[in-house]
């Protein structure tokens, strides 16, 4: 392959010419390495994997380089032969799932990058799951690659009972550990120090390939060396329905000319695609969709949308947008594109509305959206100086735009601004760009969950307010008792007889009890579940006010609290956790060892568990990044308020 500097132009290719393939991977599989040798084998890219501007093919932001991972999608349209392949290299880390489920909606197949480095673990499976959850045809890259027997361990692991489901397409070829050619099974085209022939091999791929067509399998019981073409064929109609699944062993440059092969030859095109999304027409209504939305310096914002139905066309109007240039996206490079037809992926600048997940479309039309995570882990916020609070509320508003994983709070109990992600590595990213994108510096401060006061038994209290000051004084005296209600919010009960209160002045009375509570009588925290019952006072007839039985209720309801016992309530969380059988034990001590009270477990899929447990929100703060290692980040979880309950006396004095 020549060493080319400039990539070339995708074709602006039908529907029939385009592959949408999405790369998913654990970290550190070669998900970007793999990407990059793809790139090269394409011509898109020099051998320092850079494009003209001097940019690489993903990794766009500076966190990328510091935190050594992909944060985001990056779509990569390469030219393979006769077709154009959007490629769509997708984050491995958990905390950018939501990056990768985008990926998974724009791509009618999968590619699965699994390193030989490590054993297929419950990571690695759980995105083998996902795959097949979504129903995209997988196939297998194999990185890392120093032996057969993890071509072997592929076929046991991903096989499901079927080890010959896992087909590998060439034979690898090892010197010294590592892999330095292969030969093509199907076609015998040989790449690298190729190793010879092995019929057996051979044999067995055509068997599995031609199980399931009966006058393939007929000809070659009857001896006939099927031709690669009928082959090819069959292998495209098995992968199409997801019953079995190729895999190539790669080591750049090794295995990348094999795999694009194998996209453009077996991988579904957008007219195969067969869920619920609108049919792939090029002159039907246009309906496409925002997959990934990012920020450049000098254009603003940059919409990635992904063509359903209809042309995409500049200078065109859909419903509250407005389409200007279309482009298509490689590193930092933008290259105009004329249209972008059905099927095909490609960018637009400055939208005014839509935002990632959003329905562009003339007609009304709304896709439904892909699953994101929940974002979990709170950060509260400050902003550090008065400018970047000028600034704080616009720049969130544009995050939450391009990122629907990040969530933003304004607390009303504790007051605080909240980051809502999905872990520390989100969290990270999410700050950063405050920082380098908008130039708002914040500070991060300890997270404050909504306590609450409550009465734990009976108190009375006397509220005496008496000022005289030359004029019109003050003059108000109530007494008031305080019981618990628990579950019972607030309750006001006037049971004063003879006039000893003014029947206008009880709703002040009420009016200041209410205020107390708001502000609490122990610790500052609003007061809940109590009957509050006003059984006697006094009043002037000149100097007795509205603002004076408030002053009076609120001084007594303070003595209640004083005569009573008061105790402090936290939230609690009906916590539910998916995680595989393997991890069950470790996360049942952990959750008793956070105060949490375990509701029961149940099975949640092949080879998981679902266990409920009710935890207090306290302990939660950090369970994000605490249940991904104790599952080693197959684990996920979900809340929801359950109650307020009574804390333990010795935490309780911490927040007092």
């Amino acid at each position: 392959m020549s060493d080319r500097t400039t990539p070339p132009p995708p074709p602006f290719a039908e529907p029939g010419r385009l592959r949408n393939v999405v790369l998913i991977g654990a970290a550190g599989s070669g998900k970007t390495t793999l990407a990059e040798a793809l790139a090269h084998a394409a011509g898109a890219i020099s051998r320092a994997g850079t494009v003209p501007d001097g940019s690489t093919v993903s990794d766009h932001e500076a966190i990328e380089h510091q935190q050594q991972r992909s944060v985001q999608l990056a779509l990569l349209p390469l030219a393979w032969r006769d077709c154009k392949i959007n490629l769509l290299d997708t984050p491995g880390y958990a905390d950018f799932a939501g990056e990768r489920r985008a990926g998974m909606r724009a791509a009618e197949a999968a590619v699965l990058v699994v390193s030989a480095a490590e054993p297929v673990g419950p990571t690695v499976l759980a995105l083998w799951r996902e795959c097949r959850a979504a129903g995209l045809p997988t196939a297998i890259a194999l990185t890392h690659v120093h032996s057969a027997e993890a071509v072997t361990a592929c076929q046991e692991a991903f096989g499901e009972g079927h080890p010959d489901t896992v087909l590998p397409l060439c034979l690898p070829a090892f010197r010294d550990g590592h892999l330095t050619g292969s030969l093509e099974l199907l076609t015998g085209r040989s790449y690298g120090d190729a190793p010879a022939p092995d019929p057996a091999a051979r044999g067995a791929l055509v068997e599995a390939i031609a199980g399931e067509d009966d006058t393939l399998l007929e000809r070659w019981v009857a001896g006939e060396d099927l031709d690669p073409a009928s082959l090819t064929a069959a292998l495209r109609r098995e992968l199409g329905q997801n019953t079995v699944h190729p895999l190539i062993c790669t080591a750049a440059p090794l295995g990348a000319a094999e795999l694009l092969d194998l996209i453009v030859d077996a991988f579904p095109s957008p007219l195969e695609r067969t869920d619920e999304l609108p049919p792939c027409d090029p002159d039907g209504p246009v309906v496409a969709q925002v997959v990934h939305t990012a920020e450049d310096q000098y254009v603003g914002r940059l919409s990635l949308v992904r063509v359903f139905s209809g042309t995409l066309r500049p200078d065109t109007v859909l419903g509250e947008e407005r389409v200007t240039a279309i482009t298509s996206p490689f590193g930092h490079h933008q290259r105009p594109v004329p249209a972008a037809t059905a099927g095909d992926l490609a960018c637009l600048a400055k939208l005014a509305h839509a935002r990632t997940g959003d329905t562009i479309a003339a007609d009304g039309v709304e896709l439904d959206r892909w699953p994101q995570p929940e974002p979990l882990l709170p950060t509260a916020v400050e902003a550090h100086s008065k400018a970047d609070e000028d600034r704080l509320a616009q720049s969130l508003a544009r995050l939450t735009a391009q990122d629907p994983a990040l969530r933003v709070e304004q607390n009303p109990d504790t007051h605080q601004l909240v980051l809502w992600s999905t872990g520390e590595a989100h969290q990270a990213v999410v700050l950063d760009r405050l920082r380098t994108r908008y130039g708002v510096h914040v500070d991060t401060v300890p997270y404050r969950v909504a306590l609450r006061e409550t009465f734990a038994g009976t108190g009375s209290g006397h509220g005496r307010h008496v000022k005289q000051s030359g004029g019109h004084g003050q003059f108000a005296i109530c007494d008031l008792t305080v019981e618990p209600l628990p579950g019972g919010g607030f309750e006001f009960v006037d049971k004063v007889v003879g006039g000893a209160v003014p029947r206008n002045f009880v709703p002040s009375v009420e009016k200041g009890v209410r205020s107390q509570l708001a502000k609490g009588v122990l610790a500052g925290y609003p007061v809940v579940d109590v009957r509050v019952t006003l059984t006697d006072g006094k009043a002037h007839s000149v100097d007795s006010s509205d603002a004076a039985f408030q002053t009076a209720a609120a001084l007594a309801l303070r003595e209640a609290a004083a005569d009573g016992t008061v105790r402090l309530l936290e939230p609690v969380d009906e916590v539910q956790v998916l995680l595989p059988d393997e991890y069950q034990g470790a996360v049942l001590n952990d959750l008793s060892a956070r105060r949490g009270h375990v509701l029961g477990t149940e099975p949640g899929g092949p080879g998981l568990s679902l266990l409920r447990a009710e935890v207090p929100e306290l302990e939660l703060a950090h369970y994000p990044v605490d249940l991904r290692s104790l599952s080693h980040g197959t684990g996920t979880f979900s809340r929801s308020y359950v109650r307020h309950a009574p804390m333990p006396p010795a935490l309780a004095a911490q927040y007092q």
